[in-house]
């Protein structure tokens, strides 16, 4: 089967444009153009069609999917798999949250008292599912099995105000950050004061803080492109920024 950019948008529910954009930035070029200029797709783009859209749905960002569509070693099937992997993982988080929605019903109805823990086990699940999905092999593999197992039970059973200081502590973080980049100097006070804030989130999670995994995580997050990308994405550096601030507050080089 051949299809022309109509015919392709409409089987794949997505807009021409869409597709010719596709075609601009080099992610999805047609096998061909016919004799009147129009850009013709055939099975191979089909198929490859559905490998973005199915990283569009785990959020990949179109750079990156370019990046994985063009490395010589992608292989579309293992990449399915993944897929499939995702998906499950994404189900079972809308699971929880579901359970957890329908407990909160049941408890505005008088049929169940809901402790305030319970509320917020949908929430505390999704959070570690997600965490896993994303850095958990590369965690795992660092840390090992038993150190991740006891700092997700720890999440499980984090209290409200736990929650709600953790992510207070996430965005002090990323604030201070900010700031103590733009100063330019790690050892300064205030990138000082971002690496105890660091300290005190971590505090949420770890079983047991140690300096020496601290400043192991914080070079993790400028060898590992998805951690870098995060601190990176308003000012490129700060990952090796906030790595540098951790090694002078935990004395670890």
């Amino acid at each position: 089967m051949e299809y022309t950019v109509q015919k392709l948008g409409k089987l794949a529910g997505i807009s021409t444009r869409t597709l010719r954009f596709y075609d601009e930035v080099g992610i999805l070029k047609p096998a061909r153009m016919n004799s009147s200029g129009y850009r013709i797709y055939g099975q191979a783009e089909v198929d490859r069609l559905q490998q973005i859209l199915f990283y569009r749905e785990l959020g990949v960002s179109l750079d990156r999917i370019k990046e994985l569509l063009t490395d010589p070693s992608f292989n579309g099937t293992a990449a399915l798999v993944q897929h499939r992997e995702q998906l499950l993982d994404r189900r079972r988080q809308l699971d929880a949250l579901i359970a957890n929605v329908d407990q909160t019903i049941a408890a505005a109805e008088g049929r169940i008292t809901m402790s305030d823990k319970q509320k917020f086990e949908g929430f505390k699940q999704r959070l570690i599912d997600e965490n896993e999905q994303k850095y958990g092999k590369e965690v795992r593999e660092k840390y090992g099995d038993d150190v991740v197992n006891k700092s997700n039970a720890k999440v499980k059973g984090m209290s409200q105000e736990d929650h709600e200081r953790v992510t207070r502590l996430a965005e002090e973080i990323k604030e201070s950050l900010a700031e103590a980049f733009k100063l330019g100097d790690p050892a300064g006070e205030l990138a000082q004061k971002t690496a105890d804030l660091h300290r005190q989130w971590l505090s949420f999670y770890w079983p047991q803080y140690s300096k020496e995994a601290h400043a192991n995580l914080s070079q993790m997050y400028v060898d590992d492109e998805r951690f870098k990308a995060y601190y990176d994405v308003d000012q490129p550096g700060s990952a090796e920024f906030l790595r540098d601030a951790i090694h002078i507050y935990t004395g670890v080089s």
